[in-house]
């Protein structure tokens, strides 16, 4: 399974092969032949090269958002999947008629191009978050108005954030 991981401000590729107990991992250039457990919710025994670590995982949120701990050291991570993402960006019109303007990646909104009531066709640019270096213009999946802007410039924000909703 290919993903991405959001550690501080490095974005990692993350490639995972799950058999059984046994975790094979590729974090960019660097393989990993794992075994891991979890011992209780939320904990988790790793055994990696005959050492074995501790490792808790907490306040998991929908957007792909942990804390994990190992070590004695906490470390903020998120992880996504990029197509699942984009794929559901272009297709997250709901019944009621709502589509949900979400970004791929974590990364911070540097400028907000729509106003709630402004009204906007499919196609329009309405906000741009820089993520890597690089600023991505997301834009209207629909004709519609914007109902609601649930951010600002300058804002940090996480992957799968919503940010904008149009009716």
């Amino acid at each position: 399974m290919k993903l991405k991981a959001q550690i501080g401000d490095a974005l990692s590729d993350l490639d995972i092969r799950i058999e059984g107990e046994k975790v094979f991992a590729h974090v960019d250039d660097r393989e990993y032949r794992l075994e891991a457990s979890e011992v209780e919710p939320g904990v988790y025994l790793v055994k990696n090269n005959g050492r074995i670590y501790e490792a808790y995982v907490s306040d998991i949120d929908p957007g792909g958002n942990a804390k994990v701990t190992v070590r004695g050291q906490t470390i903020d991570i998120a992880i996504f999947d990029p197509k699942r993402l984009r794929s559901s960006q272009s297709d997250h019109a709901h019944g009621d008629g709502r589509a949900e303007i979400k970004t791929a990646m974590p990364g911070k909104v540097v400028r907000i191009m729509a106003e709630i009531g402004q009204t906007v066709e499919k196609g329009t640019g309405v906000i741009v978050v820089e993520a890597m270096k690089m600023q991505n213009e997301l834009r209207s999946l629909k004709d519609g108005v914007v109902k609601e802007i649930r951010t600002s410039e300058g804002t940090t924000v996480n992957a799968g954030e919503i940010l904008v909703v149009i009716e």
